[in-house]
């Protein structure tokens, strides 16, 4: 069965076709054998790693990699760094026919002064040096034995080679919308690291090149300053660290190399003590794709980013870039086709938990400003009033009252199957709620007379619902289409429902998004528990509070065969053989590729070619062909444009995660706004 009518296609490149960059910038980090005091060595092993990452934009390389971190007294001799300067020369011919930034650690002596520094190679030319600006001397560091560090008083421009090169901890290396910021090692400990003013001054790229040895537990917290500064900067953070084959005196050096975007650890390398491998012969390189698109978009959503930013006294001069490659080969990083739902069982487990103590507290609170009143839902058997509805029994029980003070509403119309229906009464009894059913078929029969309306063509005038039942189920598959007959079932509903008291409304966020409620009926409630949720997110939590509420009892294996059942509003007559014959994401398309749409819409700012590029490459549940992925894009995107205006008068309910849709919140958009630059329309 076709999921919808096919619609003019999104222009985008075809999968197979080098792809458009869509704000991604690939970068490599590498830990390279090391000869320590052999720059010409250690120039060879870097040229062959680079070799091997040619496709990287940005490459990194640990600190002073080209003699070795551990030279100690030898930093003093003449010939260590003239050595160093001819391995840099090498280098730079590496690099003369390749657009990479590359940056590598070296020692370079700036008249009676030796700095520790991060030179920045690209296009065979030095773009610039970067001395380090933290120099350690306590514990097992003693750098200040050899190196000063960064400060005032400096030249802003060496002579190296015969050429003039930019010099000063103060640069950022820049094409197009890529700024990129070095650091070395010790700065990122520091209170305010200096990558943290290059942020502010626009750097999106953050690099370290480090000489961090191992000790215990010391990987944990190099991770989370690695991750927590790429979160305060909203960055690109990429970390690469001298590796074992350094000086092993008394240090042993790791290796350990990252990748970390906006909080998120995108890659990391082995490294000592977490690999049998501990001296690999060729060293060892990640690499991944960095959003720097999606890091714009992050950055302008923030409003005290900017503010921080306009207060920001340091200054920064720009080095100018060669331009990149227009096109990337492929895509170095996983998209997660499921953005709402971790794939880690365990973290699954707790997201679940935290969000469903969020929806009860957000309901407790309202709950105890209007004086405990009782409750009504209208369960249907289906995932989210059964969500809505447990939400409800759990915030009870916390406060100490009964569940009989929730009145669970059972509203069979024309659509309800004996399986919905058989699940709602088995699971208000399991619950111990107040249950109650109303047949709404009469009253909507007496409706469509009042209104005049003839369903699906059939007049209702002398009919009783059996025999206008009959009559509905005679009909072709093609005819299932009559909006008012389903809409006067769902405003029947909620008159039934609101007008005994205090309603919690069931409706997620993924049907708040494609308007998939009727306006005045199941889209109004008191207080709506399930408004952030999105509906990829909905079956785990139903399963989790199965497995944990519940396990072992009857109610646990109703909650199962109600998060397995046909995802459907049960408006429409049911099929032949009695099943659900109006399935949602036949619909609509896949609620998996919505959520997915909508948070890359939402949340990161994506326009649809980059949304499809990205479905290209996800990892989702199962296999969407790419038309259906497309046609599933232009209604969500159609949709979403068409029914803020129920977004505008949904009721308050609790945000549980970074995206909600609340036009008191995080979403304000005008009900009237036109998705044609979004669809591609004249």
């Amino acid at each position: 069965m076709p999921y919808f009518r096919v619609e003019p296609s999104i222009p985008v490149a075809a999968p197979d076709r080098p792809m458009p960059r869509h704000g991604f910038l690939r970068v490599a980090v590498c830990s390279p054998p090391v000869a320590v005091a052999h720059p010409a060595r250690n120039a060879a092993a870097i040229a062959a790693q680079l070799a091997a990452v040619t496709d990287a934009d940005v490459v990194v390389f640990p600190e002073l990699c080209l003699t070795g971190y551990t030279c100690a007294d030898l930093f003093r001799q003449r010939r260590l760094l003239d050595a160093a300067a001819d391995a840099l020369a090498t280098l730079q011919a590496a690099t003369r026919a390749t657009h990479q930034l590359v940056f590598v650690g070296a020692p370079v002596p700036v008249g009676a002064a030796l700095f520790n520094c991060a030179v920045a190679v690209q296009g065979g030319v030095i773009r610039g040096i970067v001395p380090k600006t933290a120099i350690p001397t306590s514990g097992e560091f003693y750098e200040a034995r050899w190196f000063r560090g960064a400060g005032e008083g400096l030249p802003e421009e060496i002579d190296w080679a015969g050429a003039r090169v930019p010099f000063g901890a103060d640069l950022l290396f820049s094409h197009g919308e890529m700024v990129v910021f070095a650091e070395i090692c010790e700065d990122l400990w520091l209170p305010i690291p200096p990558s943290s003013h290059a942020a502010l001054a626009g750097a999106n790229v953050l690099v370290n090149l480090s000489a961090s040895n191992e000790t215990v537990a010391k990987h944990e917290y190099r991770r989370d300053l690695v991750r927590s500064q790429s979160a305060r900067c909203i960055a690109a953070y990429a970390y690469a660290s001298a590796g074992p084959d350094e000086s092993t005196t008394d240090l042993v050096f790791g290796g350990h190399c990252l990748v970390a975007e906006n909080g998120q650890i995108l890659v990391e390398s082995p490294r000592v003590g977490a690999t049998g491998d501990v001296s690999p012969e060729a060293g060892w390189s990640v690499r991944t794709d960095v959003d720097i698109e999606r890091l714009g978009t992050e950055r302008r959503g923030m409003a005290s980013f900017g503010e921080a930013a306009r207060a920001a006294r340091r200054r920064f001069r720009g080095v100018p870039l060669a331009p990149l490659p227009e096109a990337l080969p492929g895509l170095q990083r996983r998209i997660d086709g499921r953005p709402f739902v971790p794939r880690d069982p365990a973290t699954l487990a707790a997201r679940c938990a935290e969000v469903f103590g969020i929806q009860c507290a957000g309901l407790g609170r309202r709950l105890a400003h209007a004086g405990w009143p009782e409750l009504f839902v209208g369960v249907s058997g289906g995932l989210d009033s059964t969500l809505a509805l447990l939400v409800a029994a759990k915030t009870l029980a916390r406060a100490g009252r009964p569940p009989s003070r929730i009145h669970g509403l059972a509203l069979p119309g024309f659509g309800t199957t004996e399986r919905t229906s058989t699940n709602a009464r088995k699971l208000m009894a399991g619950l111990g709620v107040t249950a109650t059913e109303i047949d709404i078929r009469p009253v909507c029969l007496e409706t469509f007379r009042a209104l005049g309306h003839h369903p699906f063509g059939i007049d209702p005038t002398g009919l009783d619902v059996p025999e206008l039942e009959a009559r509905l189920r005679r009909l072709p598959a093609g005819q299932r289409h009559d909006l008012v007959f389903e809409n006067v079932q769902a405003r029947e509903r909620t008159l039934l429902l609101m007008s005994r008291g205090f309603v919690v409304g069931t409706g997620d966020l993924s049907e708040l998004a494609l308007g998939w409620c009727t306006y005045n009926g199941d889209q109004m409630s008191m207080y709506g528990v399930n408004a952030s949720v999105p509906k990829s997110l909905v079956r785990f939590l139903v399963e989790y509070v199965a497995g944990t509420e519940h396990a072992g009892t009857p109610l646990e294996g109703v909650l199962r065969d109600i998060a397995a059942t046909t995802i459907s509003p049960e408006l429409l007559p049911p099929a032949a053989d009695g099943g659900i014959a109006q399935a949602t994401e036949e619909t609509l398309g896949p609620y998996e590729l919505h959520d997915f749409f909508l948070w890359g819409f939402v949340r990161c700012g994506f326009g649809p070619e980059k949304l499809l590029f990205l479905s290209d490459h996800a990892e989702f549940s199962r296999a969407y062909p790419r038309d259906l992925r497309e046609r599933t894009l232009r209604t969500f995107l159609r949709r979403f444009f068409a029914q803020q205006f129920k977004r505008s008068a949904m009721p308050d309910g609790p945000k549980v995660g970074s995206v909600s849709l609340s036009p008191r919140g995080d979403w304000r958009m005008p009900s009237d706004a036109d998705a044609g630059a979004w669809l591609g329309d004249a």
